[in-house]
């Protein structure tokens, strides 16, 4: 099942668009050849390319081709579905290789998950309600371990800690405030009453 806007558009919606989101070219199926619409074929090349975090010519290619695959609907590519992975993928706004790996897995995995919940509404079956209920479990699952790792990757592995309870034993001492750690030295913001530096 697919949908299609009754509109010839696609107007943003998001409050935070960034300008070369929108500017970047919409991807077309034409004769089962992947079609970026720009006037000039290159600047389109590299608007999508950009917006996608492909590297080159050759990886935003190989990332619409299996993008492609993955909307297939009835072992047949779907634009209407192509056209959601692309706009999510653009979404994510991926900075680096990686990140646009990552990016399009995370869309096939939701895009996935979605046909998964589908046949599971359209089931009346008790075992294949079963089976597609462990499989919607294990996407859900995964699609949130993706974005732990992309927020993880993004923030190049540092881990942000909350004390939210202290107890001072008689005779010692504590500074309260906001603390940033860095290697292995841990400083009081600046501003601070007490501004502390303490080697850990």
């Amino acid at each position: 099942m697919t949908t299609s806007l009754t509109s010839t558009e696609t107007m943003p919606i998001a409050a935070n668009d960034r300008a070369a989101i929108i500017a970047s070219p919409k991807v077309k199926l034409r004769r089962s050849r992947i079609v970026i619409d720009h006037p000039d074929p290159r600047m389109g090349e590299k608007l999508l390319a950009e917006a996608l975090g492909a590297v080159d010519r050759e990886a935003l290619h190989g990332m619409l081709s299996q993008l492609v695959k993955a909307s297939a609907v009835a072992r047949m590519p779907d634009q209407g579905n192509l056209s959601f992975m692309v706009s999510m993928l653009k979404s994510i706004a991926p900075k680096d290789s990686l990140e646009a790996m990552l990016a399009a897995q995370m869309v096939s995995i939701h895009v996935a998950s979605m046909r998964c919940a589908c046949r599971l509404a359209c089931t009346d079956d008790v075992p294949q309600q079963e089976s597609l209920s462990r499989a919607l479990t294990r996407l859900a699952r995964t699609y949130a371990a993706q974005m732990e790792a992309l927020n993880r990757h993004r923030s190049n592995g540092a881990c942000a800690i909350t004390v939210q309870n202290l107890s001072v034993q008689d005779g010692g001492k504590a500074v309260v405030g906001h603390f940033t750690q860095h290697a292995s030295l841990i400083a009081a913001q600046p501003g601070m009453a007490d501004a502390a530096a303490v080697t850990a």
